[in-house]
């Protein structure tokens, strides 16, 4: 079935990939219900979710795309759900979720359709480095504000926190760890961070088990999103657009980004094409869509899966095995609960996230000030404003701009300067 011998691997080996992809991004099942609490969606709703999702994605991609690359909500994703579409306190997180359950079903219709290609031809690289760096630093900056390194400031907005703090003093603790394992290669070093100083907080009383480890999975809110067509209302009623359009957006970019990166590193393109690319794509796309209408914010592809190609996974064999062990994950509820209600223990899981993703920033063409500026006003906006959105439409606002005034119009695609005037738009005559 999944054509190990053709691929030049084994079961043994796909497993141990499999395995090892799953510590490497395990650390989601705790981070994503933290980030999401914040939008006042119940802990048990989004651990649920998120697993729930995860293996719709992965299987998918395991079942129907032979591909090793895990699919789970993606980081960045949901901190803009949280701080930026629902932080905001205009909609509640049902409408929300209503809108990234629209921007699933549209993505699942690019995914069959020429569009999808189109749309990511039309967007310039500097741009798309330019939203993966600002990611990287606007979740790297909730890491250090959850946990105390970093606070607020009457003057500078911003300062140094009290690093005496216990939350503090674990977070650098925690990072430290992390980041040691990182640096000597260990596989999972993230998990097994979080793990070590979990261990830390448990000695020191700052860590608890009271509600157990183990319980069976619940739903308490059940389905959030019942009716599509309700949805497709809500997302109307709030003019939520730009924020469908940012969802759609980053996923397309970061999830085919990731697949390609991985099937690259897998041996598995040929030429510059991904065989079953519209496979692949579809696995992230459905899984968008069903995560949404049990809780969680958008999916994407997993670079961690890199991990396990690492480890020999070339195959569907290896996302199999990742699935079955989120799956074995969803009974552990009580323990991720009691961990996620300490940030100490997840923020340098952040941090170091962020740190990866800022790698892109070495991409951008920073000698040519029209390819340069627009990538720089995302990368600084998206932390400052706290929105992605609002970094993407300042920087597809700007590049035509510079590119029309230095005569290089012609460089820009159409679509680009639709882009420009739907967010000019938006940003100058809409809410925010």
């Amino acid at each position: 079935m999944f054509k190990l011998k053709e691929n030049g691997t084994t079961a043994k080996t796909e497993i141990i990939a499999g395995i090892t992809t799953f510590l490497t991004m395990v650390y989601i099942v705790v981070v994503n219900p933290i980030i999401l609490a914040d939008a006042g969606v119940p802990f048990e709703q989004v651990f649920t979710a998120t697993i729930i999702a995860t293996v719709a994605g992965t299987l998918w991609m395991a079942l129907f795309a032979n591909y090793p690359i895990a699919v789970a909500p993606g980081m960045g994703l949901n901190a803009y759900f949280a701080y930026s579409v629902v932080g905001n306190g205009d909609i509640t997180y049902q409408t929300a979720f209503a809108a990234v359950f629209i921007a699933g079903v549209i993505f699942t219709i690019l995914s069959l359709t020429p569009f999808r290609k189109i749309l990511i031809e039309a967007i310039p690289e500097n741009l798309k480095h330019g939203i993966t760096a600002g990611i990287g630093l606007f979740i790297a900056f909730i890491g250090l504000r959850m946990t105390g390194i970093i606070t607020d400031h009457p003057t500078n907005l911003v300062g140094l926190g009290d690093l005496h703090e216990p939350q503090a003093l674990l977070a650098l603790a925690g990072l430290a760890v992390s980041l040691i394992l990182m640096t000597l290669n260990v596989n999972g070093a993230l998990f097994f961070g979080m793990a070590v100083t979990g261990f830390i907080a448990f000695l020191t009383g700052h860590l608890s088990f009271d509600a157990g480890f183990v319980s069976l999975p619940s739903l308490p809110e059940g389905l959030i999103v019942l009716d599509p067509v309700a949805a497709i209302g809500e997302v109307i009623q709030h003019s939520l657009y730009a924020v469908v359009f940012s969802f759609l957006l980053v996923t397309i970019f970061d999830t085919t980004g990731t697949m390609i990166g991985v099937a690259q590193q897998a041996g598995l393109m040929k030429g510059n094409k991904m065989p079953r690319a519209r496979q692949a794509l579809l696995s992230d796309s459905i899984a968008t869509t069903i995560g949404a209408m049990f809780g969680t914010s958008p999916t994407s592809a997993y670079i961690e899966s890199s991990s396990g190609v690492a480890a020999g996974g070339k195959t569907g064999l290896t996302t199999l095995t990742v699935s079955i062990l989120f799956i074995l994950a969803a009974f552990f509820g009580p323990l991720v609960g009691a961990v996620s209600g300490l940030a100490a223990i997840t923020a340098p899981a952040l941090i170091i996230v962020g740190s990866l993703m800022m790698g892109s920033i070495s991409h951008i063409r920073w000698n040519e000030l029209d390819e340069a500026f627009p990538a720089f006003l995302i990368i600084l906006s998206m932390p400052l404003t706290s929105s992605i959105a609002t970094g993407i439409a300042l920087g597809f606002i700007s590049y035509p701009l510079l590119k029309v005034v230095k005569g290089k119009w012609r460089e820009v695609h159409p679509l680009l300067y639709l882009f420009a005037v739907l967010f000019f738009y938006q940003l100058a005559f809409l809410p925010h």
